[in-house]
């Protein structure tokens, strides 16, 4: 498919599609984590995402770029990628859905402050600057509200430092040589190390198995195949076809539907001040992402 100047009523579609998967699969690792310690479970996603996006790349004759370069930069990618979810595996483990994604979707909040030195062309303008305090007060407000003293600390934490290894593996893809590879390479090597280094350090975190069911298993799948491998590989298809400001603007989204989600299916109780932080948040990241 050619590359397009606008998002059409497709991409738009697909956009929203990609917000809420993201969204339930904050519910799932959720529910997961009720069979499988975090961390292991995060390994397990990324072996089996590894399997299915090799094949992907072999069907499509697709090589793994493995020059000095590429491999360094890969495996710092995989290292943050791997440190992201460590840490947002175990706040979802101690902390609620909600909670957790406000302050996890604030991604782009760091990215664009940090971008704003290092990365040409990604100035920030009045409109950016003031998306980017109303959001930050959103992740303020959202760490405030301490929930009667019941809200983990240390959950909360831990969904900040994996907002920032995100907002890293963002970095390295566009000051690295990895910012000339195609997305399935970036994706391989944040598999290759991750896969690697999650099952390794998994012990350190206790027992591997939760007493696991069915539904544990199927969320592991769901995780592996539907998430790490499919639709990371749809948004980065969308990413080639559409303008990538675009695609980002979509980014308010996810933490909407997953605080909705964490409501609904796990009767989270919500409070004012987290739909009050969600909404700055959310109008933040609209503003962020207008040039």
């Amino acid at each position: 498919m050619e590359r397009k100047s606008h998002i059409d009523t497709f991409g738009v579609t697909a956009l929203v599609l990609f917000a809420g998967v993201l969204a339930f699969n904050q519910v799932v690792i959720k529910v997961t984590n009720g069979g499988f310690s975090p961390v292991f479970a995060a390994g397990v996603r990324s072996i089996i995402g590894l399997v299915v996006v090799a094949i992907w790349m072999m069907w499509r004759s697709k090589p793994l770029t493995r020059t000095r370069p590429v491999v360094w930069a890969g495996i710092l990618s995989g290292a943050l990628f791997t440190i992201e979810f460590v840490c947002l595996y175990l706040s979802l483990d101690l902390t609620t859905v909600s909670r957790a994604s406000v302050i996890f979707y604030s991604m782009p909040v760091w990215l664009a402050l940090v971008a704003h030195f290092i990365l040409p062309g990604e100035r920030l303008t009045k409109t950016r600057v003031i998306g980017l305090i109303l959001a930050m007060i959103g992740v303020g407000i959202a760490l405030a509200d301490r929930q009667g003293g019941s809200a983990s600390i240390l959950g909360d934490v831990l969904a900040f430092v994996a907002a920032l290894a995100w907002a890293g593996i963002a970095l390295v893809v566009r000051v690295t040589p990895l910012a000339k590879e195609k997305p399935e390479t970036q994706l391989m090597w944040q598999l290759i190390v991750s896969s690697i280094a999650l099952i390794a350090v998994a012990p350190l975190f206790g027992p591997l198995t939760r007493d696991p069911q069915i539904v544990h298993f199927a969320g592991l799948l769901f995780q592996s195949i539907g998430v790490a491998a499919i639709a990371y590989l749809f948004w980065f298809w969308l990413m080639s076809i559409y303008p990538a400001s675009s695609v980002a603007s979509f980014s308010f989204l996810s933490p909407v539907f997953s605080v909705f989600l964490g409501w609904w299916l796990l009767g989270e109780q919500v409070s004012l001040s987290i739909w009050a932080a969600l909404g700055l948040v959310a109008l933040g990241l609209t503003l962020i992402n207008r040039k």
